[in-house]
């Protein structure tokens, strides 16, 4: 796993450095939107809409439009500067049982490992909030958004997940809920027994994703089946959106004036097959320019192409009607 996040955690006076690790991943089948006439892959465009051009990526920053229209363009410095504490620290505000926390406020989970030589610390406060049968309050700042965050013990690890702010849970307006609605002592009786009848204890490797598991037999079917086809080489137009690391990379080196040896390698196996041929055409096309240039006098006489047809005609015919027409060319060169 690769941290995306390095700080310390406070506890009070002792400041435990660690590194934060997500702890989820998708397994999602993801696909690429593709033309359905020809399997292209459909590339998107950052395009301005003053302007109309393309608009590289490091030239993007953030606006937020005020209520009277205007707009204020904020940059990364600008949010490097902000003075929030959070950025590089967890600071513990509260102590708290877990019950007591709504799960609809839990919004990502990640794993903090110990850095460097702050295993003992780290160790310290787990055993803690182990024995006391809590979870520490915390606030956290990641990618330019601070959040307030649960922090408890898995397995021996310090999990910490992110919370909604209050203001950011949508109350459920329904108008049932203002509605008396009658329940039956029988019915209620009946449904209590159907939940006592399927309850259990919650073992997550039980349940399957039925989805993804139709979708995988899904593409094993036509792919047994042949219906597959070759991905179609693109045209490289200089104008379609940055797809990977390697793009980026080299037309950052041609808007530089310099030229990519990553480039060049590339280009001689097996992304670079648009520039190989081309190159072969160009040398067959030459030798054919140069005949010609030689050939003077069957170069002038355009209407040679013209009469391919007689000539074909005649030698159905007969094949003394070949000698007759070489005698005659002499002459009128002459």
């Amino acid at each position: 796993m690769r941290s995306i996040w390095k700080g310390a955690v406070s506890f009070g006076l002792v400041s435990i450095a660690v590194k934060l690790y997500s702890a989820t991943e998708d397994h999602d089948i993801r696909f690429h939107q593709v033309h359905k006439t020809d399997g292209g892959r459909v590339k998107y465009k950052r395009v301005c809409s003053v302007d109309g051009e393309e608009v590289e990526y490091g030239d993007i920053g953030k606006g937020y439009e005020l209520p009277d229209g205007q707009l204020v363009v904020l940059t990364d410095e600008d949010f490097d500067q902000l003075p929030l504490g959070t950025t590089h620290e967890i600071e513990v505000l509260q102590f708290v049982d877990q019950e007591q926390i709504d799960p609809i406020h839990f919004e990502k989970t990640y794993y903090l490992e110990p850095d460097g030589v702050a295993t003992r610390p780290y160790v310290l406060l787990r055993t803690a909030l182990e024995n006391a049968g809590q979870v520490a309050i915390t606030k956290i700042a990641i990618r330019q958004r601070e959040s307030l965050a649960a922090l408890r013990v898995r397995e021996g690890v310090l999990v910490l997940h992110t919370m909604r702010w209050p203001d950011e849970i949508r109350r459920p307006a329904f108008s049932f809920l203002d509605e008396e609605v009658p329940v039956r002592p029988q019915e209620l009786a009946m449904a209590e027994s159907l939940i006592s009848t399927m309850a259990g204890d919650f073992d997550p490797t039980q349940f399957t994703d039925d989805y993804r598991e139709a979708m995988a037999a899904l593409l094993e079917a036509k792919q047994t089946g042949g219906e597959v086809q070759a991905v179609p080489e693109a045209a490289d137009d200089g104008g379609g959106a940055v797809v990977d690391l390697m793009s980026a990379l080299r037309r950052s080196v041609e808007r530089a004036g310099g030229s990519s040896p990553a480039a060049e390698v590339d280009d001689a196996t097996d992304d670079g097959g648009d520039d190989a041929p081309a190159a072969k055409t160009t040398a067959r096309k030459a030798p054919a320019k140069k005949a010609a240039a030689g050939e003077k006098t069957p170069a002038k006489k355009a209407p040679a192409r013209k009469a391919a047809p007689k000539k074909a005609a005649a030698a159905e015919d007969d094949a003394p009607a070949k000698p007759a027409k070489r005698a005659a060319r002499p002459r009128k060169t002459a």
